[in-house]
C-alpha cells in the first residue's frame, strides 16, 4: 500500500495573494519537508517549499472534490534544500510576522545558479592575539565562557566605544571552535565587514565566510554549499540576511551594534535580524551575545531589570581616552552677513580653527552631517516655487557635482534648472546643506589638503569602500566628510577631532524614538575620536544647546540617558512598556482606501471589546511620505502590553479584512517607527 505522503505533499508557494499552503500530487515519490520545488499555479508556474503535513485520506478526498489536484513539476538543487531547523525558523517567522511562508523562504535564499563560478573562500591564519584580556574584560569572558555549553541564554556587553568588546568576542569564538562548533557573527551594515574580515582572518583557524550584498551570487552559492557539506567549524560573518544560512553545528551567535536599525528589513517581510538571530540561537540551544556602546532601549530595560546577571558593563576604554565634547551655539552668529561668513557657511569659525590646528598636527579629522548632496532643497526667491518630487511631494535635493536635482525617496531626478518654471526668475535659493556642500567649503578653506566624502553617493560598492578606508588609514586622505556610515564601528588611529553638524533635524523629528536615535548616533560618532590619544575633542554645532540630550553626551553619561528616556516611554506606553505593530495600506484611490481602512479599524476595536483584549488602536493616519509612485499610504498603529493580543488582532485583520483586493497591505510587527 502506498503511503499518503508518497502520493501527496503540501507546498508553501512563493506567490502573493494565495493561501499560505497548497496541496499537490507527488507522483509516488516522497518529498522531504524543506525540498525546494516548482509547482503549477493556475496558468503559471511558481516556486515553493515542501512543508510537513498530516492530512488524512478524508482530507484529501475533500480537497479533490473541490479542486483537480496537480502534480509537482520540478525539483531544485537538493544542496539548497532546507534542513529541519531552517524550515522551523522560517515557519516561526511566517507566524510571528504574519507573512507568506513561501515568499519568505524564496526572498531569503540566494539566487540559485546552475553553473556558478569557482570562488576561493578565505581561511584564518591563526595568529596569536596582540593583546591579553585586561582586568575588566577577563571576568566577563570567564563568566560567559563557563556557560557556553549550557544551552540557550542571552548575554549583553554594554561597552563604551573602544572598550575592547571585539577582543572578548574573539576569545569566546576561539573557545567555541575548540569544541568543534561554528559561530554566526552579525553586523548591521557591509561597511563594517572589511575590518572584521581582516581581524578574523588573522586570529582564527577556520574558514571565514562573508555574506552580504557586496559579494557575488557565485560567492553566496559557494558559502551555502560549503555550509551544507562542511564537517569542521566555520566563522560566518554578515549582515541580517546571513541569519538564514544553513549552519548546523552552531555554537554561538554574536550580534554586534545590536541597536542599529539596519537590522530591521523594511521591504518584503519586515523582520528584525537581531530578533531572528536570537530565535535561531534558541533553536540550536546555544547562547547569543549582543553588544553595543548604545543599547536599544528595549534591551537596556530587559537586561538591567530582568537579566542583571547576564548584563556586563565596560565603562573604560582599552586605550586612549574619552574626548571632551563642546557645543557651539550657532544662534549667536545667525545675523552675521560678512562675506567670509557666507563663504564658510555652515561652519562656525571656531570649528574651522580647531580643524586647522588638528591638520597642522598631522592628524586626520572626521566631519559628520546626516544628509547627502549640496543643498536640501531649491526655492525661487521671487515666487517661492519649490522643486519637488512629483511621485512623493518631497523636496528635491541638489547635487552640485552631477548638476542634478534628485529625490531621496524615488528614482526621480532632473537637470539643475536655470530658471523658475512658474515665474521665469533666474535667482534660485539653495537651502540647507549636505556632505557635498561641506566638502566644497573645506576644499576652499584648505586647498592643500585632501578632503573626501564617505557617503552612499560616493561609495556605491564594497571595492570603493575598501579603497577609501585603505587610503584614509594610510594617511592619503586628511578629512573625511561623511554621513552615518562614519559612525559605525570604524577604528581610526589618527583621528582626535570630530565635527558634527545638522543634528537638530533629528531632535525635531516626530517619532517617539527620535531622542534615542539622536543619542545613539552622537555617541557612536564621538566614539571615533581619541581611541589612541588622551587628548581628543568632539565639536557639535547646534541651534538647540539647551536640549537635555546634550547634557548626557557632554558628561559621557553611561546609562543616564536611558533612565531619563524611560520615563516618557512609560507615560506614553511605548516600548519597552508595550509591544507595537503597524498596518500599512496603499492604493491609488485615497478617499476609498481611507474610508475602508477606517471601517476596518472600527471592526478591530469591536473585536477587542468583544474578546476583552486590552489593545489600543490608533489611526488611520497618513504615512510620513503619504504618496510614493502614485500610491497613497495610510497606517494604523496597534499597541498592547500583551504581545499575544496584538497577534490576535493582526490575525483577524489579515484573514478577515474586507478591503478592496487592489489595495496593497503590509503588516509590521515590532516597527522602529509608527509613522
Amino acid at each position: 500500500m502506498i503511503e499518503l505522503n508518497e502520493q501527496y505533499c503540501q507546498v508553501a508557494v512563493n506567490y502573493p495573494g494565495t493561501e499560505d499552503i497548497l496541496t499537490y500530487k507527488t507522483q509516488g515519490v516522497f518529498l522531504k519537508p524543506g525540498t525546494l520545488v516548482e509547482v503549477p499555479l493556475g496558468r503559471r508556474k511558481a516556486k515553493g517549499v515542501i512543508v510537513p503535513f498530516n492530512l488524512t485520506q478524508e482530507d484529501i478526498d475533500s480537497i479533490e472534490a473541490k479542486y483537480k489536484l496537480k502534480a509537482v513539476t520540478d525539483l531544485f538543487d537538493p544542496e539548497f534544500a532546507l534542513g529541519e531547523k531552517e524550515l522551523q525558523l522560517y515557519q516561526w517567522m511566517s507566524k510571528y510576522y504574519h507573512y507568506n511562508l513561501g515568499m519568505l523562504v524564496w526572498d531569503s535564499l540566494p539566487k540559485i545558479l546552475k553553473r556558478p563560478r569557482e570562488v576561493q573562500l578565505e581561511f584564518g591564519q591563526n595568529e596569536d592575539f596582540e593583546f591579553e584580556l585586561n582586568e575588566w574584560q577577563k571576568p566577563i569572558f570567564e563568566t560567559i565562557n563557563s556557560k557556553l555549553e549550557s544551552g540557550f541564554d542571552r548575554f549583553y556587553l554594554h561597552g563604551v566605544t573602544g572598550s575592547g568588546k571585539t577582543l572578548v568576542y574573539l576569545n569566546l569564538i576561539k573557545e567555541v571552535m575548540k569544541k568543534g562548533k561554528s559561530v554566526l557573527f552579525l553586523l548591521p551594515e557591509i561597511n563594517l565587514t572589511p575590518q572584521f574580515t581582516e581581524t578574523f582572518k588573522r586570529f582564527l583557524d577556520c574558514p571565514i565566510l562573508t555574506y552580504h550584498s557586496g559579494v557575488t551570487a557565485s560567492h553566496k552559492n559557494a558559502v551555502w554549499k560549503h555550509l551544507k557539506k562542511s564537517d569542521r567549524p566555520v566563522m560566518v560573518m554578515g549582515v541580517r540576511s546571513s541569519v538564514f544560512l544553513p549552519i548546523e553545528n552552531l555554537g554561538l551567535v554574536i550580534v554586534d551594534e545590536e541597536h542599529d536599525n539596519s537590522f530591521k528589513q523594511n521591504d518584503r517581510c519586515p523582520y528584525n535580524g537581531r530578533d531572528v538571530a536570537i530565535k535561531k540561537a534558541h533553536m540550536h540551544s546555544c547562547p547569543v551575545v549582543m553588544g553595543s556602546a548604545t543599547p536599544s532601549l528595549e534591551n537596556f530595560y530587559t537586561f538591567t531589570r530582568d537579566k542583571r546577571d547576564n548584563y556586563f558593563t565596560m565603562e573604560q576604554r582599552a586605550a586612549g581616552g574619552f574626548p571632551t565634547v563642546e557645543l557651539l551655539d550657532c544662534r549667536k552668529h545667525g545675523d552675521k552677513k560678512r562675506n567670509e561668513d557666507i563663504f564658510q557657511w555652515p561652519f562656525e569659525q571656531k570649528s574651522l580653527d580647531l580643524l586647522k590646528e588638528a591638520l597642522d598636527r598631522k592628524e586626520q579629522v572626521l566631519v559628520f552631517v546626516n544628509r547627502l548632496g549640496f543643498a536640501n532643497y531649491l526655492q525661487c526667491r521671487a515666487c517661492g516655487y519649490k522643486f519637488e518630487d512629483p511621485n512623493t511631494g518631497v523636496p528635491l535635493r541638489y547635487f552640485k557635482r552631477k548638476n542634478i536635482l534628485s529625490s531621496g525617496h524615488s528614482d526621480y531626478q532632473i537637470p539643475m534648472p536655470e530658471i523658475c518654471p512658474d515665474c521665469g526668475n533666474m535667482n534660485l535659493l539653495q537651502k540647507g546643506f549636505g556632505t557635498e556642500r561641506l566638502q566644497e567649503v573645506l576644499t576652499q578653506v584648505f586647498p592643500d589638503k585632501v578632503i573626501e566624502r564617505f557617503d552612499r553617493d560616493e561609495i556605491t560598492n564594497l571595492e570603493k569602500l575598501e579603497d577609501k578606508l585603505d587610503r584614509f588609514h594610510s594617511g592619503e586622505i586628511d578629512v573625511f566628510v561623511g554621513t552615518q556610515m562614519l559612525s559605525k564601528g570604524h577604528n581610526f588611529k589618527r583621528v582626535n577631532l570630530v565635527l558634527i553638524l545638522g543634528t537638530d533635524s533629528m531632535l525635531n523629528f516626530p517619532d517617539f524614538r527620535s531622542m534615542e536615535k539622536a543619542y545613539q548616533m552622537l555617541v557612536q560618532i564621538l566614539g571615533r575620536s581619541g581611541r589612541y590619544s588622551e587628548e581628543a575633542k568632539v565639536v557639535i554645532q547646534t541651534l538647540l544647546p539647551e536640549n537635555p540630550l546634550f547634557d548626557f553626551v557632554l558628561k559621557h553619561s553611561f546609562s543616564g540617558f536611558y533612565e531619563y528616556e524611560l520615563a516618557p516611554r512609560e507615560i506614553g506606553m511605548f516600548p519597552p512598556y508595550a509591544k507595537m505593530a503597524g498596518i500599512h495600506v496603499s492604493s491609488r484611490h485615497r478617499d476609498k482606501m481611507v474610508s475602508q481602512l477606517s471601517f476596518e479599524v472600527k471592526r478591530l476595536n469591536d473585536f477587542c471589546s468583544k474578546k476583552g483584549l486590552e489593545v489600543q488602536i490608533f489611526g488611520p493616519t497618513p504615512a510620513m511620505i503619504e504618496r510614493r509612485a502614485n500610491l497613497f499610504t495610510w497606517s494604523v498603529a496597534i499597541m498592547s502590553k500583551d504581545v499575544n493580543s496584538i497577534h490576535q488582532v493582526l490575525h483577524v485583520f489579515k484573514n478577515y479584512n474586507q478591503l478592496d483586493k487592489s489595495f496593497s497591505v503590509k503588516l509590521d510587527v515590532d516597527p522602529y517607527s509608527i509613522i
